[in-house]
């Protein structure tokens, strides 16, 4: 492995930094976009369950809405209504609305960052193919070549060319999966939400 690095020449560090940075996000993604963390199986129908039980007001809204981000529209969806039980749908969904941005902002995290790495990478793994051709072309000039540097040329130019695509294309697919999963979660927490929403005020008439 140290040969290629040393082969590959000091442009390949970046790329290892990214590679690195990279790898901790989607992990990090891997765990935290997980349907048991986001959208816990039960939850809705236990939360429907206690409003038919009693009054919506003996939830515990804090417990629930510092438990996953389900918890926490649902959580937000009661307080708007207990807070304002006579409100009209519309200006308790308005309320509902804005927390349901805010987790959505919280699901994206690091998305961009992956996305940076995805498009910075083949770009970086370029600017190494340019310093293997400068290295190449050096190795022409004089009078006389020298195949050391001739072979170290193609090996800077080969290497980052193709850790840069390395590095890229498992980024990408992991954004684009992670895009998806983020989609798919929030058109789940939106219907949830509403559903209660809807049964709260079923129960109010």
């Amino acid at each position: 492995m140290f040969s290629i690095l040393e082969a590959a020449g000091w442009p390949i560090w970046p790329l290892l930094i990214c590679s690195i940075i990279a790898t901790a996000l989607i992990i990090e993604r891997f765990y935290q976009l997980r349907a048991v963390l986001v959208t816990p199986p039960g939850l809705l129908e236990a939360v429907l369950n206690k409003v038919d039980q009693g009054v919506p007001s003996s939830i515990d809204t804090q417990a629930l809405g510092s438990g996953s981000p389900m918890g926490a529209i649902l959580a937000t969806t009661l307080k708007a209504f207990n807070q304002q039980p006579h409100a009209k749908e519309q200006d308790l969904r308005q309320e509902i609305e804005l927390e349901g941005k805010i987790i959505s902002h919280e699901l994206e995290r690091f998305q961009t960052a992956i996305a940076t790495i995805a498009s910075a990478a083949p770009l970086l793994g370029l600017f190494g193919t340019v310093v293997g051709m400068i290295d190449i072309f050096g190795s022409q000039s004089g009078a006389s070549n020298n195949p050391a540097q001739l072979a170290h040329g193609i090996s800077t130019a080969l290497y980052n060319t193709a850790f840069g695509l390395i590095i890229a294309i498992p980024s990408l697919i992991c954004w684009r999966y992670f895009r998806t999963q983020i989609d798919t979660f929030v058109l789940t927490l939106e219907g949830s939400s509403e559903k209660l929403l809807k049964h709260l005020i079923r129960k109010r008439h």
